[in-house]
């Protein structure tokens, strides 16, 4: 599975994104995906993940409410809906897949991920 994250650039504080990820291959839809960001100088944190069918979210506490997880599988693409932009939303941000029926928010237990797409808020 490869994947492809694009959306990202710079706003202002307030500002909103919208980031794709899309998947090569069949059977999107076994996956389960998620969404990672680096901020410089720092280690890669979970920011929100999906349920293969999309029926399950979950958000990391300092987005939720502001960003919003979805998924077309008929298109093989996830998507990070951001809202209210913060500067301390400024990163890399990477999608990420595996093959289960679970909701994954562990960095480690990701099997597939994208090349990463800048984000960055100014104040």
């Amino acid at each position: 599975v490869q994947l492809v994250e694009s959306g990202g650039g710079m706003v202002q504080s307030g500002g909103q994104l919208r980031l794709s990820c899309t998947a090569s291959g069949r059977s999107f839809s076994d996956f389960a995906m998620g969404w990672f960001r680096q901020a410089p100088g720092k280690g890669r944190e979970f920011v929100a993940a999906i349920s293969w069918l999309g029926g399950e979210t979950y958000y990391e506490d300092s987005v939720k409410g502001r960003f919003t997880i979805s998924r077309d599988n008929d298109k093989n693409t996830v998507y990070l809906q951001m809202n209210r932009l913060k500067p301390s939303d400024t990163g890399v941000y990477y999608c990420a897949a595996r093959r289960t029926i679970a909701l994954i928010m562990k960095e480690g237990e990701y099997d597939y991920w994208g090349q990463g797409t800048q984000v960055t808020v100014s104040a």
